[in-house]
């Protein structure tokens, strides 16, 4: 029988883990010379921290924690792709002095009487 619930708990590790070892992939890449190690570099650092990283923060066994870093391998792309623009660095979000905000998604209050928008 497919034992669900272990599946179901290896997937969430493996969506968190994967986009720790996608972020260190793209912060080293640039140590690798040759375009073609790259997937062999981003399977090594899955496997290797994947194994860390479960034995570490979970009570999970070492053959699982392997089984979670081939998950997270097969889906750092993924994730990756979809995150990718939408998170803004550090260094961008603190030098900053503005919001910028859709004009939709501006509250009128009720005491505003000429369509302009007070905020305080």
């Amino acid at each position: 029988m497919l034992k669900l619930e272990l599946l179901q708990q290896m997937l969430v590790i493996a969506i968190a883990l994967s986009t720790i070892t996608c972020a260190f992939v793209q912060k080293t890449k640039r140590f690798i010379k040759k375009c073609r190690y790259l997937c062999l570099y981003s399977f090594i650092v899955n496997m290797a921290i994947g194994s860390v990283f479960c034995i570490t923060f979970t009570n999970i066994t070492f053959p699982t924690s392997l089984w979670i870093g081939l998950f997270s391998f097969l889906g750092a792309d993924t994730i990756y792709k979809s995150l990718e623009g939408k998170l803004a660095a550090h260094k961008d979000l603190v030098t900053t002095d503005t919001i910028n905000v859709k004009r939709e998604n501006i509250i009128n209050t009720e005491g505003d009487t000429n369509g302009k928008t007070s905020i305080s």
